[in-house]
């Protein structure tokens, strides 16, 4: 088992390194195919090249013409199987964030469950990987507190790192409305920029496909790089939708996504927030 897991990483990290090669090639297609379409003279990078660029391209059908990613081999069972999620803590939990923790358990699927260990490690992944969990995800917390979330997608990656904040627990929320099993329909708004579009993927693909007739919905709304959570259900009363707030409420904001899983410190890092990043500007990063 463990030589086969080590042989599909060094397949996976080989197709991500092949990427910028087949990439480059793509643009450079790209831009004979544009010159020679609108009657402009060859580039003088391309001239070199002409001939075995003109010759890939008389090959090239709709499928070849659009570059591929190893992105698309890690969610390649997404709505084909339901996710299989473990929620846990990396250290003994307080009563709060044990309630925060199983709360989300309850906010994702069915096939999720909560279970506290004292050390996420390898082994840890690697029990997660013999059971088939699609995604660890780990939640920390600060004097009693929930202020981290680790997202960890099985079996090789990518972990997208939150910090948390103003946590409401459901049972804080006023006027509460009642948990419902059904499968959620899920809201994204404000996330149009490439890096929004990999933090969506990331959190849509905790969640099975829902039924049309669910009514359960939970809202992912992006401000400033500030993810509102929010969980709703809703019912028709006299011909008009009314919402009821499950709870809990919280913020999130992504500071750090690596490709590797949890345990694997040595894991590129695709993108991280930077100091310089934290302008008026240049905050605005999942949404431009």
């Amino acid at each position: 088992m463990l030589r086969r897991q080590a042989r599909l990483r060094r397949e996976y990290l080989y197709r991500k390194s092949a990427e910028e090669q087949e990439r480059s090639t793509y643009e450079r297609k790209k831009k004979l195919k544009t010159a020679l379409e609108e009657g402009k003279p060859i580039p003088t990078e391309l001239r070199k090249d002409e001939a075995a660029l003109r010759k890939a391209i008389e090959f090239d059908d709709e499928k070849h013409e659009q570059t591929t990613s190893h992105q698309d081999d890690e969610y390649a069972w997404a709505g084909v199987q339901d996710p299989k999620i473990m929620i846990t803590t990396s250290h003994s939990p307080s009563s709060r964030l044990k309630q925060f923790a199983q709360g989300a358990t309850f906010n994702i699927s069915q096939q999720s469950a909560f279970k506290p260990w004292k050390l996420c490690n390898e082994s840890t992944v690697q029990a997660c990987r013999a059971n088939e969990v699609t995604d660890l995800i780990l939640v920390h917390e600060h004097r009693g507190e929930p202020d981290g979330l680790v997202v960890s997608h099985l079996p090789f990656g990518p972990t997208a790192y939150f910090t948390l904040s103003n946590t409401v627990m459901r049972h804080d929320i006023p006027k509460i409305g009642t948990m419902s099993e059904a499968y959620p329909h899920l809201i994204f708004h404000n996330f149009n920029s490439k890096l929004g579009e990999r933090v969506k993927n990331v959190l849509r693909y905790l969640y099975p496909v829902p039924k049309d007739d669910s009514r359960r919905v939970i809202t992912f709304a992006n401000q400033e790089d500030y993810i509102s959570f929010r969980h709703h259900t809703y019912k028709k009363v006299d011909g008009q939708v009314e919402l009821s707030e499950v709870g809990p409420r919280f913020e999130m904001k992504i500071y750090e996504i690596k490709l590797g899983t949890v345990d694997q410190n040595e894991a590129d890092v695709e993108w991280r927030l930077r100091p310089y990043m934290n302008t008026s500007k240049k905050r605005k990063a999942l949404s431009s």
